[in-house]
C-alpha cells in the first residue's frame, strides 16, 4: 500500500468509503507530515492537532458517510474565521483575533464532512500575489524553496504541492487562486460569480472575489468544488443569495469522464498591455505552444484571436483594488503595524473620490460585457497561467507601492480580468522548464460553464501526463 498523501483526494475518498483507512487516521497522517515539512515551507499560519482529531473522531462516528468530503483533510485560509481558532488575516494587526463565530465557507467545509487542519498562510488581507507577509516566514515553493509560492492563497497551495493537504480551499478576487496554483504545479480553480454560495463574490467590491478549489488534479479540484457548492450532497439544498447561469452540477462526474470537443480561442494579450511593460517569458509561452498541440491533437478547434486594446483597464482597476483597502478595520496609531503596501493601499483608498469610484465601477460593468462577448464564440479561452516563472523571495519591492503593483501585473496579467468578467477560469499545470518548475496555462469559461472546463482540463492533464510529478521534498 502505497503512503496515504501519495494518494490523490478522490483515491483517499475511495478509500474512506471502503473503510481502508479512518478519518483519525487519515488526519494523523497529515498532521505528521506538517509537523516534520512545514517548517522549511511556511504554507500554514496556525497548525490544530488536538482540535483536528477531534473534529475527525467526530465525523467517524457522527457524520454520514455521504457527506461529499467524509473523513478529507484541508484547512481554512487564513482570511476566514474559524471559532476558536486564531484568524490573523495575515497582519500583526490581528496578531491576537480568536473568533467566536465561523464564516460560512467554513461551516460548508464542515457540512461536507471535511476535517480541518489549520489555517494556511494569506498575505496581509489577501491583498497582495505572493505570501511574504511580517507576520510570519515567507511561504515558500515545494519545487524551490528559495522562490515564492505565489498569493493571496499561497499557503493553501504550497500545502498541497508539499503533500501536506490533499486539496484546500482557496479565494480569488484577482488570481490568487490561479497564481499559487500555477506557480506550485497544481490545479486552481475560480468559478463563476455566484456559483459557490458560501462566497458569491457581492460582498466584495465590484464582486470580484469567489472561493474555490486547489488541487493536485482536475477531478480532485471538481469533488471540493462540489462539497463547497453542495456541502449536504446535490440536489443543492444550501442557501443561494444567486446563482451562475449554466449546469448546477456535480462536476466530478465532467472532470472524470473528460469528454467532447469544444471550439477553443488563443489569447496572448492582456488589459494590462496599454499601462505596463507585459513580456511573456519563453517558458510561459513553451507551455501555452504544448497546450495548444496537445488540444489539436485531440481533434479540438484552435484559433488564435485578435489583440483588442483597452486602455481604461489598468486606471479602472487600480482604483477599485486601492478603494477595497480602504474599509480594512485599522485605524489610528494601530495603522503602524500595518505592512508598507497596506498603509500605502489604504492611504490611496481612503483617498478615493465617490465619482472615481463609480466611474471606474462602471468602466469595469462595460468591460465585463466587451469580454463575454469577445469570448462568446468559444467554448473556452486559452492562456498563459502566469508570465513568468515565479519569482525569488524577496524580489517584490516591499516599500514602494508603485513599483510593487508593477511587478504584480508583470507576473500575472492573465488573471484579474476574468475575475471582473465572472467569468470561470482553471489553471493546469503541463509541463516543467529545464530547471524543474512547474508551468501550466489558463482556460477560462463561458459565464456557468465550469463542466466544460473540467472536462477540457481532464482532457489536456491525461495527454500531458504531468498528474504524477512532484517535487523533490515529497
Amino acid at each position: 500500500m502505497s503512503e496515504l498523501h501519495e494518494y490523490t483526494a478522490l483515491e483517499l475518498h475511495q478509500l474512506l468509503q471502503r473503510r481502508e483507512v479512518s478519518p483519525v487516521e487519515l488526519a494523523q497522517h497529515y498532521l505528521d507530515r506538517i509537523e516534520r515539512l512545514d517548517p522549511g515551507i511556511g504554507a500554514f499560519a496556525t497548525v490544530t492537532p488536538e482540535a483536528a482529531l477531534e473534529r475527525a473522531r467526530h465525523v467517524e462516528e457522527h457524520v454520514p458517510t455521504a457527506a461529499p468530503l467524509w473523513g478529507l483533510p484541508l484547512a481554512d485560509k487564513d482570511l476566514h474565521r474559524r471559532a476558536g481558532v486564531p484568524a490573523r488575516f495575515g497582519s500583526r494587526a490581528f496578531a491576537d483575533f480568536v473568533p467566536d463565530e465561523s464564516d460560512e465557507l467554513v461551516r460548508a467545509v464542515d457540512d461536507a464532512g471535511a476535517v480541518s487542519l489549520g489555517k494556511t498562510a494569506t498575505p496581509e488581507f489577501g491583498l497582495p500575489s505572493y505570501t511574504e507577509g511580517l507576520v510570519g516566514p515567507p511561504t515558500r515553493n515545494p519545487w524551490d524553496p528559495a522562490l515564492g509560492a505565489g498569493g493571496s492563497s499561497g499557503g493553501a497551495a504550497a500545502a498541497v504541492a508539499a503533500g501536506m493537504l490533499p486539496f484546500a480551499p482557496g479565494t480569488d478576487g484577482g488570481g490568487s487562486i490561479r497564481i499559487p496554483a500555477a506557480a506550485c504545479g497544481l490545479v486552481g480553480v475560480k468559478p463563476s460569480r455566484g456559483r459557490v454560495p458560501a462566497g458569491p463574490g457581492l460582498a466584495t467590491l465590484a464582486g470580484l472575489g469567489v472561493a474555490g478549489p486547489i488541487a493536485r488534479t482536475v477531478a480532485d479540484a471538481a469533488l471540493l468544488l462540489d462539497g463547497l457548492i453542495a456541502p449536504t450532497g446535490y440536489p443543492a439544498t444550501h442557501r443561494y443569495a444567486v446563482r451562475a447561469p449554466g449546469d448546477d452540477g456535480p462536476y466530478l462526474g465532467a472532470a472524470i469522464r473528460g469528454e467532447g470537443r469544444f471550439q477553443l480561442g488563443v489569447m496572448t494579450d492582456s488589459p494590462w498591455d496599454d499601462g505596463y511593460d507585459i513580456e511573456v517569458s519563453e517558458e510561459a509561452r513553451s507551455a501555452l505552444d504544448r497546450a495548444i498541440a496537445a488540444f489539436e491533437g485531440l481533434g479540438h478547434g484552435i484559433e488564435a484571436m485578435a489583440p483588442e486594446p483597452e486602455p481604461g483597464y489598468p486606471d479602472a482597476f487600480r482604483t477599485i483594488w486601492q478603494a477595497g483597502a480602504a474599509t480594512i478595520p485599522v485605524d489610528g496609531a494601530d495603522e503602524a503595524l500595518l505592512e508598507p503596501l497596506t498603509q500605502w493601499l489604504v492611504e490611496r483608498g481612503r483617498a478615493v473620490r465617490a465619482r472615481q469610484l463609480a466611474e471606474a465601477l462602471a468602466w469595469l460593468a462595460g468591460f465585463e460585457e466587451r469580454v463575454i462577448r469577445r469570448f462568446s464564440s468559444f467554448d473556452a479561452v486559452l492562456t498563459p497561467a502566469l508570465a513568468t516563472p515565479p519569482p525569488p523571495i524577496g524580489w517584490y519591492d516591499q516599500e514602494d507601492g508603485e513599483r510593487n503593483f508593477a511587478q504584480q501585473v508583470q507576473f500575472t496579467p492573465f488573471t484579474s480580468f476574468v475575475n471582473v468578467s465572472g467569468l470561470p477560469a482553471i489553471t493546469v499545470p503541463v509541463e516543467e522548464t529545464a530547471d524543474g518548475l512547474p508551468m501550466g496555462v489558463q482556460l477560462i469559461g463561458r459565464p456557468g460553464g465550469e463542466a466544460t472546463l473540467f472536462a477540457l482540463g481532464a482532457q489536456l492533464e491525461r495527454r500531458v501526463r504531468r498528474r504524477y510529478r512532484h517535487p523533490s521534498m515529497w
